[in-house]
């Protein structure tokens, strides 16, 4: 079976989100230089992929990984600091599509 790209993996985790009733919003890589992308910002790097919220079912954040995609140290500083302040942080990886299914259906703290 073919390996899901990122890219693709983002696209059915929005669009599964949209079907459930979330708001989403991604920022889009920018091409710079031939071969250099980067996602422009004043703020600090390594901002998650997604924010999601819902009237019902809460705000999260989202790093998506493929399935061989390690999450940065820059990444892990905001994982932890929203953790820390109270947010919903999850790292997703295309194996864990259930999961998302099951977390996007349902409100928060409803297991």
């Amino acid at each position: 079976m073919a390996e899901i790209l990122e890219a693709d993996f983002q696209k059915t985790v929005i669009t599964l989100a949209k079907l459930h009733g979330w708001r989403v919003m991604h920022t889009h890589p920018a091409l710079v230089r031939p071969g250099k992308w980067i996602t422009p910002n004043t703020g600090n790097q390594g901002f998650p992929d997604l924010v999601m919220t819902h009237p019902f079912r809460g705000t999260i954040f989202v790093e998506l990984k493929g399935p061989k995609g390690v999450v940065s140290n820059l990444q892990w500083d905001w994982i932890n600091a929203l953790e820390d302040s109270g947010e919903e942080v999850h790292v997703w990886r295309p194996k864990d599509l259930e999961k998302i299914s099951d977390r996007l259906a349902r409100k928060p703290n409803n297991d």
